[in-house]
């Protein structure tokens, strides 16, 4: 199955006027493709991935395709097997769950942290891009608004000044980039997403460690839920 016609996604944003998206690696934009795939079920379960068609779809050589291969592997999106091709697995649901669960304490602490160790500036920062998230929710622009909220997480991991912490959440997040991206499928998801942010930031502005916190949680127990959504319906769809 030719997977050349998924458009790039970058995974990082600029804060100011267009919000130019920052150039990816070749393995980062067949890592992103693939991965679509997979969570909405265009690559089923078994289906076994060869790296010579794949390297022949995005015209690139075998390196960046093994590179992305690893980045899946380690989302437990696909199973590498010795001297074998790599074949596409079935998340674990269980293993899921546990996951989210963790991203849900990770990042509720980042945003607890964030409410008392922000500085003006990253303030700031946090507030332009959220105005500017509302704009592209009007404008029922998902794929920049899908960008826009790696950055709003990122701006929150930082935010914490804890850099071990920071390390974490954003590791914990790329294992589950795929899932949390795929919520977007689902309808009325862009302005509850924004809804819950402004929940967010408003604790962060007035220093609120504790709603900053349980805002957070909150938010991500919502990502999963509209995973699982989204999930069901392209099985039920298919």
């Amino acid at each position: 199955m030719s997977v050349s016609s998924m458009k790039p996604v970058d995974s990082r944003i600029g804060l100011h006027s267009s919000l130019p998206a920052k150039s990816v690696t070749s393995a980062e934009r067949i890592r992103l493709a693939l991965a679509k795939k997979i969570v909405t079920g265009e690559l089923l379960p078994g289906m076994p991935l060869d790296e010579t068609q794949i390297a022949a779809d995005f015209a690139v050589s075998r390196t960046p395709v093994r590179e992305a291969l690893k980045q899946l592997a380690s989302s437990g999106l696909i199973e590498q097997r010795a001297h074998r091709k790599s074949v596409v697995t079935q998340p674990d649901a269980e293993m899921l769950e546990g996951i989210f669960e963790v991203m849900a304490y990770l990042e509720a602490l980042c945003a607890g942290l964030s409410a008392t160790n922000m500085n003006s500036t990253e303030r700031a920062e946090m507030q332009l891009l959220h105005a500017r998230m509302r704009e592209l929710v009007y404008a029922g622009d998902g794929e920049s608004y899908v960008l826009a909220n790696e950055t709003f997480h990122t701006l929150i991991y930082d935010g914490s000044h804890n850099a071990y912490l920071a390390e974490v959440a954003r590791t914990t997040r790329q294992r589950l980039q795929p899932f949390r991206r795929a919520q977007f499928g689902t309808l009325g998801r862009l302005s509850a997403s924004h809804a819950e942010h402004s929940a967010i930031v408003e604790a962060i502005l007035r220093g609120d460690r504790a709603g900053a916190d349980a805002a957070m949680r909150g938010h991500i127990g919502l990502v999963e839920q509209s995973y699982y959504r989204y999930a069901g319906g392209v099985s039920q769809a298919s």
